[in-house]
């Protein structure tokens, strides 16, 4: 009966916590065994019908078939792409927003769980140096905020520069930006410009010159930089590009996805200099801000400038608008309209944990990197190929081909070591660690090495 949907049924709950409590006490995190070679046809088939299936047989299926499927992204062995590793406190603040069925789009229906969100993003906004009035609002990540930023610095362009009416405009990147920027780029019909970089790094002396040389330099109306590459952990001179989009008149977006996080540790905040003149910026508590899927917090200094672009105009949501109603909308700083308030579990893990356990968190994977790297540079058959980028590095097995790294990668699953994904790094094939759960080891990491026989 449709009513029953509705109808609390407290064996099932009894179920559901009993999964929760003792997947949040899993200690360690089970890696588990991903989709290679996987067809899960058969195990799902005859589970969606008419009258609905024993939700017991279905938890049943999730956890003895569905769940094993999946690599736990919080797994201290997951050292592949950029892993996560949320606190059990957000964890737990989680399931609370999606039992109360939390919306937060806008002020007038969601006050609370916005003001929450604002605390966070105000801090983001003091630690990365932004003036007073600097704000946004979380997205569902780091995709989302770049196409939201550069959708602002692409509409502030023509509001500004009546002379660039009906041209085509370009955005200025170099080659190492991540890819939902030319993505972005490509859906907001804007041309990308790329700037060569040095040793891997977008600099304000390469972005100047690029500016100088090209023909028609009017039309290049913004510059994407990137705190913290995701392949190498590379910093771009931000301070040298910013003073270069100052100059020049360009709007300054950081994507700082992963490496932003540094701003909560005291020791890395230092090396963002010229982030306090980004006109946007993105970091995601997702990645390295230890928080669940799925979050991105985008902050602009002159919020304003989002919302004349991003608000939504309806005869249902003109209440919304309202002078007398109107504090922050979050879904005026972004491409999006319903949302869940998904700061709020960031919100009560920092609240709860205080912001030093953060930066001591960010300390630690940038230490086990590094001593990581001491490791491969004292194997016999590896090599380091530059020292670790934030948590990231980089190395080779010496006379390794791309085939015997995809098999090596494989092992360390089907055994349950690692989950180790390779890279490309200049045409070739190489092998990469992402450090960012506190509980990884350093033994971890050498029974790890160990296997590259």
């Amino acid at each position: 009966m449709a009513a029953d949907m509705f109808t609390f049924d407290p064996e099932l709950a009894d179920r559901i916590f009993a999964y929760c409590r003792e997947r949040l006490a899993m200690a360690p995190v089970a890696l588990d065994f991903g989709g290679t070679g996987t067809d899960l046809t058969g195990a799902l088939e005859g589970i969606i019908t008419p009258l609905g299936t024993d939700p017991a047989a279905v938890l049943e299926l999730f956890t003895e078939v569905l769940a094993p499927r999946v690599i736990s992204g919080d797994s201290e062995r997951f050292l592949a792409f950029i892993p996560a590793a949320p606190t059990k406190a957000s964890l737990l603040f989680d399931m609370i927003v999606s039992a109360s069925a939390l919306h937060a789009a806008s002020w007038l229906e969601s006050a609370g769980a916005v003001a929450a969100e604002n605390q966070v993003l105000e801090l983001l906004a003091s630690l990365a140096g932004l003036p007073s009035g600097a704000g946004g609002c979380f997205v569902s990540g780091g995709s989302l905020g770049n196409l939201s930023a550069l959708a602002v610095a692409r509409d502030d362009a023509y509001r500004r520069r009546p002379a660039l009416a009906g041209r085509k405009v370009r955005i200025a990147l170099s080659q190492e930006a991540h890819s939902s920027i030319g993505s972005a780029l490509h859906l907001l019909h804007v041309d990308p410009v790329l700037v060569p970089t040095v040793d891997h790094q977008l600099t304000g002396a390469a972005l100047a010159k690029v500016l100088a040389d090209d023909p028609d330099p009017e039309t290049i109306v913004a510059v994407a930089a990137t705190a913290g590459t995701t392949n190498a952990g590379i910093i771009d001179d931000l301070a040298g590009v910013a003073a270069v989009a100052q100059e020049h008149d360009l709007w300054f977006h950081v994507d700082g996805a992963y490496g932003l996080a540094g701003l909560l540790s005291d020791a890395v905040r230092p090396r963002f200099a010229g982030l306090e003149l980004a006109d946007s910026f993105i970091v995601d508590p997702h990645k390295w801000l230890f928080a669940p899927f799925d979050a991105c917090a985008l902050l602009y200094r002159r919020p304003q400038l989002a919302r004349a672009v991003h608000t939504q105009h309806a005869s249902y949501l003109d209440i919304l608008h309202d002078d007398h109603n109107i504090e922050w909308n979050p879904s005026d700083y972004a491409v999006h309209l319903s949302r869940r308030p998904r700061g709020l579990p960031i919100w009560f893990s920092l609240a709860v944990h205080g912001t030093a356990a953060y930066g001591h968190a960010v300390d630690q994977a940038i230490a086990i990197a590094h001593d990581a790297a001491a490791l491969i540079e004292a194997h016999p058959d590896l090599e380091l190929i530059r020292q670790p980028g934030l948590s990231i590095v980089l190395f080779r097995r010496r006379g390794w081909t791309t085939a015997d790294y995809e098999a090596w990668s494989e092992r360390l699953v089907l055994d349950q070591i690692g989950f180790v994904t390779p890279t490309g790094w200049e045409g070739e094939t190489v092998a990469r660690f992402a450090f960012l759960h506190p509980h990884t080891t350093l033994e971890m990491v050498e029974e790890i090495l160990a296997t590259m026989r």
